[in-house]
């Protein structure tokens, strides 16, 4: 779990780098959920959040350099 803090530490391309990591776990979880081979499903639910979090942050930067 990625904490916000942590995450406004980074800068645009770090934050990018970010997500596109989390949609990349999220996507192999998401198969190893359908091939039955996940037994934990709530990393499902801490990804999720981890990428809306990390998007969110993402858009606060981008339009705070767009002012």
């Amino acid at each position: 779990m990625t904490k916000a803090s942590d995450l406004r530490a980074k800068d645009v391309a770090g934050l990018e780098k970010e997500v596109t990591d989390l949609l990349k776990a999220h996507f192999g979880l998401r198969m190893q959920k359908g091939t039955q081979q996940l037994g934990n499903t709530t990393t499902l639910r801490i990804t999720r959040r981890d990428i809306a979090r990390a998007k969110t942050i993402l858009a606060e930067k981008k339009k705070g350099a767009a002012k």
